[in-house]
């Protein structure tokens, strides 16, 4: 049985000793020199030298966006804090500007991420588009220099669910991904251990097709950051396979695919004729074509547990099983701690954007044997592994 496919003590074993020691000791503690010296293995410039992914802790916590469940997404301060609480990956999504620079944003439409909206000379950029098949009206990256981006700020994208998050509107820049990789790098050197990133193409095929393909540069900043290695302290994903396929031609950074809905085919397989679905990559085959050029799979959680039609969960998938035979590591996303994002069976009183039951929603997927999870509440998410790892 492969280190992945293991459920029993071992696993658990190893995440007590990374939760546990990260829970406890703190910010402070993973900065200093003894600690970098105990490790022994790790590089103290951010760029990986060890195990690689197979090394990390499992479940592996990853932080969604950052910490976003406290923090506007994608900004430096989601990043900083949920690296501060202990996350072991810190996650950036890519979309490109006008002049080719990559920054992170969960989507190229900025209308409800940043302040654009209240900028009178953007006010003519404002469009309608279609991005993968989907009409969208608003201000996208694409139609703005990086110097133009720079002078927007960041705000909390669903101030509805999260309103305390609002406080921090405007405190931050759109963050190009170089300007992530100078901070993980810089974090690294400090921690005296690798900062770990993972990041996501967005829309590949249609930024490809406006001649602004995401992969290529993305390779380039990758080498140059030393993050280009099978070993580096980076995962790739994308919702198009290939995208990752592409990525593997030019540089060993480990791959993941990510999987929607089973009805639903990705994008570049729309844009190709392929009639392949979520639900035909899921099967044994599919799963055996993704491990030929990536390492994991990142599946929505409903494809791990279902839910019923009142939204509770029911009786897990062989997704788990299936997928570590063929050697592939599974990252679900996305675990948030509020009423309205949990399952049915974890919600807890009348208010939606309450706190529910979150630790057991993850004790339930963490049971599948699942190798790490997304989660918008990465010190929750620890606590909860924790508990795994006690039992």
């Amino acid at each position: 049985m492969t280190e992945r496919a293991q459920t029993g003590p071992g696993r658990r074993t190893l995440l007590g000793a990374a939760v546990l020691g990260t829970t406890a000791l703190g910010t402070a503690a993973l900065g200093t020199a003894s600690t970098a010296n105990a490790a022994g293995r790790v590089a103290t410039d951010g760029h990986g030298g060890n195990g690689g992914y197979r090394d990390l802790p499992v479940p592996t916590v990853i932080g969604h966006r950052g910490a976003s469940g406290y923090r506007p997404e994608h900004t430096l301060g989601s990043y900083q804090l949920a690296l501060d609480m202990g996350a072991h990956i810190v996650e950036q999504d890519l979309v490109p500007t006008k002049d080719g620079h990559l920054v992170c944003r969960h989507e190229n439409d900025i209308t409800g991420t940043t302040d654009v909206a209240e900028h009178p000379e953007f006010a003519s950029r404002r469009t309608t588009k279609r991005v993968d098949g989907v009409s969208l009206t608003g201000w996208f990256t694409e139609d703005f220099t990086l110097a133009e981006l720079k002078t927007l700020r960041a705000k909390e994208r669903i101030p509805g669910n999260r309103q305390e998050n609002t406080l921090y509107d405007g405190r931050w820049e759109i963050p190009t991904f170089e300007e992530v990789l100078r901070w993980a790098d810089k974090e690294g050197r400090r921690r005296g251990k690798p900062v770990w990133l993972y990041v996501e193409t967005k829309h590949p095929t249609y930024f490809r097709g406006l001649g602004l393909g995401l992969e290529e540069p993305l390779a380039k900043l990758l080498r140059r950051h030393g993050r280009h290695r099978a070993n580096s302290a980076l995962l790739l994903q994308s919702f198009e396979p290939t995208s990752m396929r592409r990525l593997s031609k030019l540089v060993a950074t480990p791959r993941v695919v990510l999987l929607s809905g089973p009805a639903e085919r990705p994008w570049d397989f729309v844009e190709s004729g392929d009639p392949r679905t979520v639900g035909d990559l899921v099967k044994p085959a599919g799963l055996k074509w993704i491990a030929s050029f990536a390492q994991g799979i990142g599946p929505t959680l409903d494809l791990v547990i279902p839910k019923d039609g009142q939204g509770r969960l029911t009786t897990p998938t062989t997704l788990v099983a299936d997928a570590h035979a063929r050697g592939l590591v599974l990252h679900p996303y996305t675990m948030r701690n509020e009423n309205t994002f949990l399952p049915a069976d974890f919600r807890r009183g009348t208010d939606p954007n309450a706190y529910g039951d979150a630790f057991g929603a993850f004790q339930a997927y963490f049971a599948t044997g699942i190798d790490g999870i997304f989660s918008d509440n990465p010190d929750t998410a620890l606590l909860a592994a924790a508990d795994f790892a006690a039992r």
